[in-house]
């Protein structure tokens, strides 16, 4: 008895939500105009049909075969002339290129592999004439030309190198006045040790001043600079809050040169971050980036 009063409740249940939707939809439909009104379901002309009766939706209609789109047509170089793919531009070249291998893969006939060797053969020719047009443009036009500035021949890196190390060489002691370095380290570091010898070359060779801290007895002082790495060298200058990283880990002492050089320079602001890498002796030559903007074309 208990089972009938349940289903009868939850029959009757159902039927209050239809009616309530219904009654909704009805005055939805009361307030619109009857042109309107007309192009909504007609809920009351099919009662038992819609969202609510889990109806199963309708079949899509058959895709007509002869409507379907049809594959690209394979290229073939009887449509194409020597010039026309020789002044074709170089992204539509690309693509023509990628579908002839694509064809040569799918279908290896004779033909095919030949098409497809026959446009990669005119595609190295059109690389060779840019690569023989630039030769001669950097040639004829001297200030496109860095070999001058970084030159590969044995007497000029012999030259190139003598430069550097003497700019290098000068750059540091002139700071040695008014620079120091800090020195992280700690006890139970080896490494610490290898770059303590490398150290005492330095000094002697420059008579810098450097700072060893330990950062086990110093914790505060290692923080404060941010050290998590031993050993670790930091470039100070004098009357100055500002510092910058020079090494991390153990350098050797050309590295350890080439570092500081440049790191002086940007300290004092001699260089921009852009330019980090130019010694004195390059700028507003290839090799300076931003001499460029210097220039008048």
């Amino acid at each position: 008895m208990q089972t009938v009063c349940l289903k009868k409740l939850i029959r009757s249940g159902k039927e209050m939500v239809l009616f309530r939707v219904l009654t909704v939809v009805a005055f939805v439909f009361a307030g619109l105009p009857d042109a309107e009104a007309e192009q909504w379901p007609k809920f009351y002309d099919a009662a038992k049909q819609g969202w609510f009766w889990y109806e199963e939706p309708a079949p899509e209609p058959e895709k007509d075969e002869a409507t379907a789109p049809m594959p690209p047509p394979l290229p073939s170089l009887a449509d194409y002339s020597i010039e026309q793919l020789w002044e074709m531009h170089p992204d539509d070249f690309q693509d023509l290129l990628l579908e002839f291998q694509k064809k040569a893969v799918q279908r290896p006939t004779e033909e095919n592999v030949h098409d497809y060797l026959t446009m990669q053969d005119l595609a190295r020719r059109k690389a060779a004439a840019y690569a023989n047009v630039a030769s001669y443009v950097i040639q004829k036009y001297a200030d496109l030309d860095v070999g001058r500035e970084y030159p590969v021949a044995a007497p000029g890196v012999v030259a190139r190198v003598k430069m550097q190390k003497e700019e290098i060489s000068a750059t540091i002691r002139d700071a040695a006045a008014d620079h120091a370095l800090l020195y992280f380290a700690s006890q139970d570091c080896s490494y610490c040790q290898e770059q303590q010898q490398i150290l005492r070359y330095f000094t002697d060779r420059y008579n810098w001043q450097i700072k060893e801290i330990d950062v086990d007895a110093k914790p505060a002082i290692a923080a404060r600079f941010g050290i998590r790495t031993t050993p670790t060298l930091l470039l100070i200058a004098r009357n100055r809050p500002d510092y910058l990283p020079v090494a991390s880990g153990v350098v050797a002492l050309d590295e350890l040169e080439r570092s500081l050089y440049r790191s002086i320079r940007m300290l004092n602001g001699q260089i921009t971050p852009q330019e980090y890498s130019v010694y004195d002796f390059q700028k507003g030559g290839g090799l300076d980036p931003e001499s460029i903007l210097k220039k008048r074309f």
